[in-house]
Order: structure tokens, then C-alpha cells, then sequence
């Protein structure tokens, strides 16, 4: 991984590993999950095929702007219930979402779990470029996503 580390996010669920790591690799669970609170994941829009070269996709609505915003990787690293590690590429326009191409600019994510003994714990970290003063703010996304992941695991 050569993109220079720019935030991480981690949190710890009354949830066991099990249900912390499904919530991750299952797409019918990020379509409902993997946003922030106060938006919604574009139905249809998940893929998530959580093996060395699967893909992984996501759209989210953001009607406050007039757009969605797209986001698609492959993964790199896979250890069950341990670490998930891909990259993440983003736009903004449908045609390159679909298209998904190889040359896009990206970042990667590692995912680290834990088995805290009926609890669990994750932490999120982001590697790439971002304009001056924007990592605080996917932070503070990221921090409204892992609130959306502990209403959905406590379901």
C-alpha cells in the first residue's frame, strides 16, 4: 500500500463477530447499512464479493446535492472475521460506475475485526489523496456510517 494514511474510525457493538463480519460481506445487508444516517443506499447498486479480486459496489443518494455518489473496488485481502482490505474508487457519473475502470483514481481501505468475547469491534481506516480539509469531513461520514452499522446490528 503506498497512499498516505488519512483517518480511521473504529467502534466496539454488543454484537458478536459473526454478525459484525456479515454485516460487512453480506450485500443485502450494506444495501441496508452502508450510508450515512440520514441517507439511503440506491437499491440495486450493492455488489460485494468479499474474496481476493471480488468486487465490491455501492451508490449512495444524496438528495441534498441533486446526486448520488458511487463508490466501487476490488478487494486485496480477505481473512474472515480478521480484516478486510480493498480499494475505493469515486464518482459521481453513472456511465463510470458501470463501467468501473481499472485506471480510476483510488484509495484503500482496511477493515481490522475483533472478537471482544460476545462484543465486537471494527475499525475503518482510509489510505489516499484528498483536497485539504476533506478527510475530517469523510471522517465524520465514516463516524454516521458506523452509527447506521450499531442501529443496524442491534436490529
Amino acid at each position: 500500500m503506498t497512499n498516505a494514511f488519512l483517518y480511521s474510525v473504529e467502534r466496539e457493538y454488543d454484537a458478536p463477530i459473526a454478525a459484525l463480519w456479515q454485516a460487512w460481506v453480506d450485500p443485502a445487508a450494506l444495501q441496508i447499512w452502508y450510508c450515512p444516517t440520514q441517507l439511503s443506499v440506491l437499491p440495486g447498486s450493492v455488489q460485494n464479493e468479499a474474496e481476493v479480486g471480488g468486487i465490491w459496489t455501492v451508490a449512495v443518494d444524496v438528495p441534498e446535492h441533486s446526486m448520488v455518489a458511487y463508490f466501487f473496488g476490488k478487494y486485496t485481502e480477505v481473512v474472515p472475521q480478521v480484516k478486510l482490505v480493498h480499494t475505493m474508487s469515486f464518482t459521481v457519473d453513472a456511465a463510470e460506475f458501470a463501467a468501473r475502470p481499472v485506471d480510476a483514481p483510488e484509495h484503500d481501505v482496511v477493515i481490522d475485526f475483533e472478537d471482544r468475547g460476545g462484543k465486537s469491534w471494527v475499525k475503518f481506516s482510509q489510505f489516499g489523496q484528498l483536497p485539504e480539509g476533506e478527510a475530517p469531513r469523510a471522517q465524520a461520514g465514516m463516524e454516521s456510517y458506523f452509527d447506521n452499522l450499531g442501529a443496524f446490528l442491534s436490529r
